[in-house]
């Protein structure tokens, strides 16, 4: 949906989970083995990734200054779980946040989560505000305060909607 480029580091995970249902369509790309291979899941697995993923679109609303689009379980919740450890390269000496124990997809989003609240981009990936889109989007507006995943189409038919309201 968005000409927008993808979030930096971690972040694309989150919003590539956040983005594998097109709201408008009810199409969900974790339906399908294709789908579900980029995150490493299973059918079996489908069920929690979806929670994990309506959370994680709440959260991206807040960003935004909007409400959930639906009620959720409380992301903290979900992540709270997720075993966590820190890595340091010998090499160069640089540390990185990685999963711990069996790899999960709730923990690699905590990670990308912890990752981005360290470098400060967290809060730029939000969620489109148009309800028939909740598209996930990096917001990299100076102020940072983009409203829609895509001025050209989410942005203009609000704007639009605006428009006519004014003219009934």
């Amino acid at each position: 949906m968005s000409e927008r480029s993808p979030a930096p580091g971690g972040l694309a995970l989150v919003q590539a989970l956040v983005n594998t249902l097109d709201v408008e369509t009810g199409a969900d790309s974790l339906d399908a083995p294709e789908g579900r291979a980029p995150f490493g899941l299973t059918a079996d697995e489908v069920p929690a990734a979806v929670t994990l993923r309506e959370s994680l679109r709440a959260a991206l609303l807040a960003h935004a200054g909007h409400p959930p689009h639906r009620a959720v379980t409380p992301l903290d919740d979900l992540l709270a779980g997720a075993p966590l450890r820190v890595t340091v390269d010998p090499a160069d000496g640089t540390a990185a946040l990685v999963p711990a124990g069996p790899d999960s997809l709730a923990a690699r989003v905590a990670a990308a989560v912890a990752e981005a609240l360290a470098a400060g981009t967290w809060t730029r990936l939000k969620a489109c505000e148009a309800d028939d889109c909740l598209w996930a989007y990096y917001d990299r507006s100076p102020a940072g305060r983009g409203r829609w995943c895509s001025m050209r189409v989410c942005g203009a038919r609000a704007k639009m909607r605006r428009y006519r309201a004014k003219g009934a």
